[in-house]
Order: C-alpha cells, then sequence, then structure tokens
C-alpha cells in the first residue's frame, strides 16, 4: 500500500461487499445516531433481517450499558470472522470517491487512511491530523472493547480539509464517469441515496496527494491564516465520528510496543470532505436532560447573577426565530419544557459561542444532580419532541458557521464538545466500506 508520511496519508485496501448482496440492508447509519430513539434502531433490525449487514458489524450505541453490551460486543467481531471466512467482501486497493445525496443536496468526499502517528486529540496539539472539539475520555473505552480483537474497522468518521480553490475532490468528481463504479442504492429509511467510484488511476491519486500536500506545505499554510510559522499544520480537522478516531489512536498507542510501526492499526480509514462543497451544511447539535430534578431556569439564574436574561416564548417558531437571529447583547440558547418555549440569554458570555457558555453551566449542574442523564440530538424536530416530555427539558442552540471552523481551531484550540453536526442525524454516515487491522 502506498504511504505518503509529510501528510499522514496512505492509499488502502478498501473492501466492499460481494456483488449480489443487498446493499440497502448492507448499509446502516453511523452507530452514535438515534441513541435516544431505539425505535429506530428497532426498524433497521427488523429490516436487515438475517441479511449480510454492518447492523451485524457495529454496536449501536443505544445499547451501551445495557446488560447484553458485552454478548453484543462478542457478536459483532464474529460476525467479522464470518463475513471474511464466506468470501462477503471484496478488495479494492485505492481511493473511494463517495457522492451523498439527500434532501436536494449531494455532497462529496474520499476515502483514504490517516497515520494515527500523525493525531492528537488532546487539548492544545499542533498534530496534522486534529480534532476539533474536546475529546470525553471516558467515552473511549466501550469503544475500546469493540476495535481491541476486531478483525475489520468500520468507519462513520468524516474529517474535513479547507480547500477553498477545490483542488483536491473536485477535480476528481469531474472525472467520476471515467472511474470505475463500485456502488450506486437508496439508503434505508429515507437516508438518502449513495454512489462510490473507484480511484486508483496513478495520474489521478499523484494529482490528490500534489493537492493535499500544498494544503501542507508551512509557508502556505501559514499565509493563509495569516498565523507564524510556530503554528502547527492543520490539513485534517474532525468533522464527525471524533471519539471513534480517538479510539483509534488509543488502541494503536496500546499495541504499538508489541506490534511495531509496520502494522495496520496504525492506520484508520476515513472520508475526507471539503468544509467548502455546497452539499455540506453545519447543524447545531441540541441538547436534552432527562429525570430533571431541580428548577433548571433558577439554577442557571444562580450560576450567571445578572448575566442571565428569561424570556418565554408565544410558541416553537417564535423560539427559533430569537436563536437563529442571536442578540447583539449577548447568547441566547432555546429552552423547551413541558410547560412550552422560552429563551435565555447570557450576557457577558464566558466562551466565544452560545454552545460553549451553555456546557459550562451544564457540566456543573450535571455534577450536582440537577438532572439524571443529558444526551446529543439532531434536528428540531427530535428536541422539541423529547423536551416537552415530562421529566425532560430540551436546549436549542445556533448553528456555527462552517467557514470559521479551521481558523478558530488553529488559533483557539478544540471547540466545546459537541459544538457542530455536518448534516442532521438521516444525514449522518452509512457503513458501507471497511478495512482490515489486525
Amino acid at each position: 500500500m502506498k504511504t505518503f508520511p509529510d501528510i499522514g496519508v496512505q492509499i488502502p485496501q478498501i473492501l466492499l461487499p460481494r456483488p449480489g448482496l443487498d446493499l440497502q440492508k448492507w448499509a446502516v447509519i453511523a452507530c452514535d445516531q438515534f441513541t435516544s430513539e431505539p425505535e429506530y434502531w428497532e426498524k433497521v433490525c427488523r429490516l436487515v433481517g438475517d441479511a449480510p449487514s454492518t447492523y451485524n458489524l457495529v454496536l449501536p450505541e443505544v445499547y451501551l450499558g445495557k446488560p447484553d453490551e458485552a454478548a453484543r460486543v462478542r457478536s459483532t467481531q464474529q460476525a467479522m470472522q464470518k463475513y471474511v471466512q464466506d468470501n462477503l467482501l471484496v478488495p479494492y486497493d485505492g481511493m473511494v470517491l463517495v457522492e451523498r445525496s439527500v434532501d436536494g443536496k449531494t455532497r462529496r468526499g474520499l476515502m483514504l487512511a490517516l497515520d494515527l502517528e500523525r493525531y492528537d486529540f488532546n487539548k492544545g496539539s499542533q498534530t496534522l491530523v486534529r480534532a476539533t472539539e474536546g475529546t470525553i475520555l471516558e467515552r473511549l473505552p466501550p469503544r475500546m472493547k469493540i476495535r481491541e480483537g476486531a478483525l475489520l474497522e468500520l468507519p462513520h468518521i468524516l474529517v474535513l480539509i479547507d480547500d477553498p480553490n477545490l483542488t483536491v475532490i473536485e477535480p476528481v468528481t469531474a472525472v467520476k464517469e471515467s472511474l470505475q463504479p463500485l456502488y450506486d442504492f437508496d439508503l434505508m429509511l429515507g437516508s438518502g441515496h449513495l454512489k462510490g467510484y473507484l480511484v486508483n488511476l496513478p495520474g489521478l491519486e499523484q494529482q490528490i496527494i500534489g493537492a493535499l500536500e500544498k494544503l501542507a506545505d508551512p509557508q502556505d499554510f501559514a499565509n493563509r491564516y495569516g498565523v507564524g510559522i510556530d503554528k502547527g499544520v492543520l490539513l485534517f480537522a474532525m468533522g464527525d465520528g471524533n471519539h471513534s478516531l480517538a479510539t483509534a489512536k488509543a488502541i494503536w498507542e496500546k499495541i504499538k510496543p508489541q506490534v511495531g510501526l509496520d502494522h495496520p492499526a496504525r492506520f484508520a480509514l476515513v472520508e475526507i470532505e471539503n468544509v467548502h462543497d455546497q452539499g455540506l451544511d453545519f447543524e447545531p447539535i441540541h441538547r436534552v436532560l432527562f429525570e430533571v430534578k431541580e428548577d433548571f431556569k433558577a439554577a442557571m439564574q444562580i450560576f450567571y447573577g445578572d448575566h442571565l436574561r428569561y424570556e418565554t416564548c408565544q410558541n416553537e417558531a417564535e423560539m427559533i426565530k430569537c436563536v437563529t437571529r442571536q442578540s447583539e447583547n449577548g447568547q441566547t440558547i432555546g429552552v423547551i419544557s413541558p410547560q412550552g418555549f422560552g429563551i435565555a440569554t447570557i450576557t457577558n458570555p464566558p466562551t466565544n459561542l452560545p454552545v460553549g457558555s451553555l456546557q459550562v453551566f451544564l457540566d456543573n449542574w450535571l455534577k450536582q444532580a440537577g438532572a439524571g442523564k443529558i444526551d446529543y440530538v439532531h434536528g428540531q424536530d427530535v428536541v422539541v419532541r423529547l423536551g416537552s416530555q415530562p421529566g425532560n427539558l430540551g436546549l436549542y442552540l445556533p448553528a456555527m458557521p462552517k467557514n470559521d471552523l479551521f481558523k478558530t481551531v488553529i488559533l483557539d484550540g478544540a471547540l466545546p464538545r459537541k459544538t457542530f453536526s455536518m448534516g442532521e442525524a438521516r444525514e449522518k454516515r452509512f457503513y458501507m466500506e471497511s478495512r482490515r487491522i489486525a
């Protein structure tokens, strides 16, 4: 396999389901979606039935912490072995151009492998591959149980590049008709359409690598962002799947002393996308609190004192309008409860983003057992529906402008966790490709 150490990239051998398998049953959505909606995963289970499927190769996080979690982990690893033994997977050497269409939008990406030696998820990291939000270390152990001992990796990781001149992915799209088609089908449960093309032409590979090398040139990087050469080059910024890539890194660091540097687990299969892709939207990630035990408004008032202003809204539309336009006098957050809708405005906020200022309060309040559990959800309809249920509270947040991402991370470091999402829940990456890591 070809490796390019200066940019931390490997052109991998990718495994895809053999011809004749039902691809709509094979591909399922990222395991960290619909964690508060078990009914979604029950539908997936019924749709898949006994067919070969990535549903059997991953552990949906809705089942984390359940009594059968350990059995599910063993089952996924056994299914990986069986699928390989039964020749259900076909190898392809090269990158894959991915086109995902949903709700009238199409975004494009390239599947390749990133060198985990060039990645550090810790705060203050200056590595070539970098986290864009805080990594919650407590979330890694259950994921490590799944990856440790696994034969395959199936990525839902989306990594961003900042390529305003459209030099990396877009030229590949322009010549896609000359590439070998790999798959073309409708995804399950109204999640759009997926196409894939094999990118293995030597000239095209060289063009892609050359464009990435230019983006990673230290002087070009310093000029582009107006920073000193003391700042480490950020070429690949995490979009989705931050904790999945962190898990791959943790496992790699654990086994590296025993297996040495020349091992497939050193690399992680990801899809890279251009932050300037017109089909890519940044959506907010909302919060839902369950088992609310205390008065949220009173607790927030105590925490922020005179810097908090709370107002009721007549309806959902009024709340969303206030959050979308934001106040010049502070940061506005929507509040949904069984009693109705409101907005909380924080003046003189402690962070630059509403999500960060809210999370500062929530972390403190949850430690004091103000609520039993928090979940991070996508979509206005989900946060309103869940927040309106007895015992719950929903918190509606504005979206972050996507063009601010790279410069913010370069200058300020990682964003508050769960700041943004690349699309809403059903737009998330579906498992299609896999790769051997053992």
